[in-house]
């Protein structure tokens, strides 16, 4: 099993209620950095951010994340989060909202292996490829 791993910067369980929200998944864990054991004490001004989240989304996906220190933040690059979505209307609309207040890279519209396909950097810096495959495809 493959399973995406996102690192955000102090913005990981903002993005995970919008990606519950929009894409219908639900958070399974959400550990902060003051769940830590004692011996291994968060940075002080870091308590509230996220350690370690897990989502499971409809189809059995899983997405997971974690807010990086700010030392280890880069840019995303490199690669998209691919989303299959069986249903044209329910994909342009998923993928509306993952554009939303980000970045549009390639506009939602028929292609000759879709009957929908977009691509977006969402306002929480991920990029994004929606896909409602053509028949056979």
């Amino acid at each position: 099993m493959l399973n995406p791993y996102l690192f955000y910067q102090d913005t990981c369980e903002a993005a995970f209620n919008y990606y519950a929200k929009v894409l219908g998944g639900k958070i399974e864990m959400l550990l902060r950095a003051s769940d830590a054991p004692q011996d291994m004490p968060a940075t002080p001004g870091r308590e509230n951010t996220i350690m370690h989240a897990r989502m499971s989304l409809p189809g059995g996906s899983v997405l997971m994340a974690s807010d990086a220190p700010p030392e280890h933040v880069e840019k995303v690059q490199g690669f998209s989060i691919s989303l299959t979505v069986a249903d044209v209307t329910e994909a342009e609309r998923k993928f509306n909202a993952l554009a939303d207040g980000g970045t549009l890279t390639m506009p939602f519209s028929k292609t000759f292996w879709s009957k929908g396909f977009g691509m977006c950097v969402d306002k929480f810096g991920i990029p994004w490829m929606v896909n409602c495959p053509a028949e056979g495809m």
